[in-house]
């Protein structure tokens, strides 16, 4: 089953986490109907500019597994609507895609997960519809230990 013509449903609920400790990740309709909207909101219009494949490492998360894996309460990857993504095919930098989606799509949040200046290690990027997004850019930096958000 696919969920858009670069995204199935298998890579958009694949966890290793669910796996080991037997966790159901299986969205409801509603979930799935938010995944499809990502997907062709975000994931596509992202992919077709990139020119190639993009890792998914995290999309949707149940309530319980999102608690197993220390989630915010809060995460819209519960809802179906929040992606991480990587670039690990060298096609274009994690840095070239924040950018190309802060300045050319919809979203709702767009964050610079760790790394350095130059590139995060990963991009959350989340999307409601036009109307809601709040094109909201966040960078995100461990300090003392601490995941501490600022707004870029």
């Amino acid at each position: 089953m696919k969920l858009s013509d670069n995204v199935t449903y298998r890579e958009a609920t694949e966890s290793y986490t669910a796996k080991r400790l037997g966790i159901k990740n299986i969205p409801s309709e509603d979930q799935m109907w938010n995944m499809i909207k990502l997907c062709s909101g975000i994931f596509e219009p992202l992919r077709l500019w990139v020119g190639g494949p993009i890792k998914i490492n995290s999309f949707f998360r149940s309530e319980e597994l999102n608690k197993a894996i220390g989630g915010s309460s809060k995460s819209q990857h519960c809802d179906g609507q929040a992606i991480d993504i990587d670039d690990v095919y060298g096609y274009k930098s994690n840095a070239e895609m924040f950018e190309y989606i802060k300045h050319n799509l919809s979203f709702d949040q767009l964050i610079w997960e760790f790394g350095d200046a130059d590139n995060p290690d990963w991009l959350h990027v989340s999307y409601i519809s036009p109307d809601e997004n709040r094109r909201r850019c966040l960078k995100a930096e461990r300090i003392n230990g601490k995941t501490v958000y600022s707004t870029v």
